[in-house]
């Protein structure tokens, strides 16, 4: 990368809103499992994520701290009796992304709650990991979540993944005042004590969604993950303008009535990147030359790489989060004290909308972790996630252009996501309308036996998981009015997708202003780290 002027920096240095001049460096951007180097047009607005929130100074400490004075009930302590069954339900390997150094957070706090549990005289203990419709983890995933200690003493017999298509495994509570089912895994509803551990990744996460979803079924789950819920979400992140997590919320309500659940939430900062990637993290006008060297480096060994290489030495790279709050006790009071530390690492105030938004789109998603992140990923990540990192006003304007940098690839993992396949190659050229493809094939795939079989014996996403991702996007596709794929290596997946194509980042641009107009405003949305726009 070319130096940057340094006798006079033209930005301020405590803001995350970096306007383009003549004089600034290109910028290094996500490109799938490599980097684009790109000058972009002078004028355009790029928006960096926060600086790392400090930590916790004692991790361990905090947990402890937070289980003695808990939000609206008794200290854990008080609520263990002995021979009462016991049941800790673990959030899956979804998030953090990447997943974070070891120790994981889940694996400290269940060394508190094992131990505080055993001197309680509780022996009757399950650990059950909250993976929904998400696919099992596999054993090597569930050791390094929760440690060698607790997985020797608890695998496989009290250490195991939720099986929603369980026959005798589910149990279906009072249905909620809207008529929405409530069902749930039979060990947790059985349990007299149950103990939630989250890691709270963005907002979307924890609350009455750690419960509600995650040791749920299809049954409960089609309440919410719908398209007529999702496109009366204005943002996933932000509870008071989602339907989403409004209904989630009854369901967690009904949840609560029926059993006792106390909640340990805790939040990360947005570390994503520790040595030798640090660089990642900075802004462009901060590089050192060592910081140019490695960057150029990097990016020079894996565009030699099979992409299968370089995906495997990017999720070899764990995260260093640190952990900046622990939250414990009933779901909602908890769950408060989590957002407000969650909007404080990610939020950037933004002055208005933009007519173009630029999206890099990374190697990894919540659905994809030692996995591809196959079209349909990339459409949620674009469409779902990154469009949904606000509180209620999107960054693009309605009916803007969003611009997604990624190759396009068309790779799936038949081992991971076997119905996507069907999904994408039979589903997608017949309609793209989300409400016919509920209506037409939802039940199909839901209930098709070789996928539940899958699911449950192997490491699959539900049949019914694809159809959940293309609804995730189904306010960004209403909201925009073009979205375009720069860099994408052929031409049949974009327009399976319902995108335009070209070949760099530059067409792109100029295809969007030939759309938008010539005095179109453009705004890049710099992730990773995660970082949420606070649109005025």
């Amino acid at each position: 990368m070319r130096p940057f002027k340094t006798l006079q920096k033209l930005y301020d240095e405590e803001s995350q809103v970096v306007i383009t001049e003549k004089g600034s460096p290109p910028r290094a951007l996500f490109y799938g499992e490599g980097f684009l180097q790109e000058d972009l047009p002078v004028g355009t607005r790029v928006i960096f994520p926060r600086p790392p929130m400090a930590g916790v100074p004692n991790v361990k400490a905090a947990i402890r701290w937070a289980i003695n004075h808990p939000e609206g009930m008794e200290p854990l302590h008080a609520l263990l009796k002995p021979g009462m069954r016991l049941t800790c339900v673990i959030d899956d390997i979804s998030v953090p992304l990447p997943p974070m150094v070891t120790p994981d957070v889940r694996q400290s706090i269940l060394e508190i709650v094992l131990e505080l549990a055993a001197d309680s005289g509780v022996d009757d203990v399950h650990l059950v990991i909250a993976n929904a419709l998400h696919r099992r983890m596999t054993e090597g995933e569930m050791k390094r979540m929760v440690g060698d200690k607790i997985f020797d003493a608890y695998y496989p017999d009290r250490y195991y993944n939720h099986d929603a298509e369980d026959p005798d495994g589910i149990v279906a509570l009072e249905r909620t005042a809207h008529g929405e089912e409530v069902s749930v895994n039979r060990r947790v509803a059985e349990s007299d004590l149950i103990i939630y551990v989250n890691v709270n990744f963005v907002p979307m996460n924890g609350g009455h969604k750690s419960m509600g979803t995650g040791v749920s079924n299809y049954a409960s789950l089609r309440h919410h993950h719908n398209p007529k819920t999702i496109r009366a979400s204005d943002s996933y992140m932000e509870p008071k303008t989602s339907a989403l997590y409004r209904s989630n919320e009854r369901i967690g309500r009904n949840i609560d009535k029926h059993l006792k659940v106390f909640h340990i939430e805790t939040t990360l900062n947005n570390r994503m990147f520790g040595a030798p990637v640090d660089f990642l993290a900075k802004r462009e006008e901060d590089y050192t030359e060592g910081d140019r060297l490695k960057f150029q480096a990097m990016r020079y060994a894996l565009s030699k790489m099979p992409r299968a290489a370089a995906r495997k030495v990017l999720n070899a790279i764990p995260a260093p989060y640190d952990v900046t709050g622990v939250y414990a006790g009933a779901t909602e009071p908890a769950h408060q004290k989590t957002l407000e530390t969650s909007w404080k690492q990610y939020s950037v105030p933004v002055e208005g909308q933009s007519d173009i938004v630029i999206f890099p789109i990374p190697f990894i998603s919540p659905y994809s972790v030692n996995s591809i992140l196959n079209p349909l990923l990339v459409q949620v990540m674009g469409l779902g996630y990154f469009f949904n990192l606000n509180r209620g006003v999107p960054l693009v304007k309605k009916g803007g252009v969003l611009i997604l940098l990624h190759p396009a690839y068309d790779e799936f993992d038949p081992e991971h996501h076997p119905s996507y396949i069907e999904f994408f190659h039979r589903l997608l050229p017949e309609t793209r309308d989300s409400m016919k493809l509920e209506h037409k094939y939802e039940k199909e795939f839901a209930e098709n036996p070789s996928y539940v079989h899958l699911y449950r014996k192997n490491n699959a996403y539900h049949g019914v998981h694809p159809f959940y991702m293309w609804y995730w996007g189904e306010n960004g596709r209403q909201h925009v009015g073009k979205v375009i794929v720069a860099g994408a290596e052929n031409n049949h997946v974009p327009a399976l997708l319902g995108w335009d194509r070209t070949d760099t980042l530059t067409e792109a641009i100029e295809e969007a202003r030939g759309f938008m107009g010539r005095s179109a405003t453009i705004s890049l949305l710099r992730i990773a780290p995660t970082v949420m726009v606070d649109v005025k």
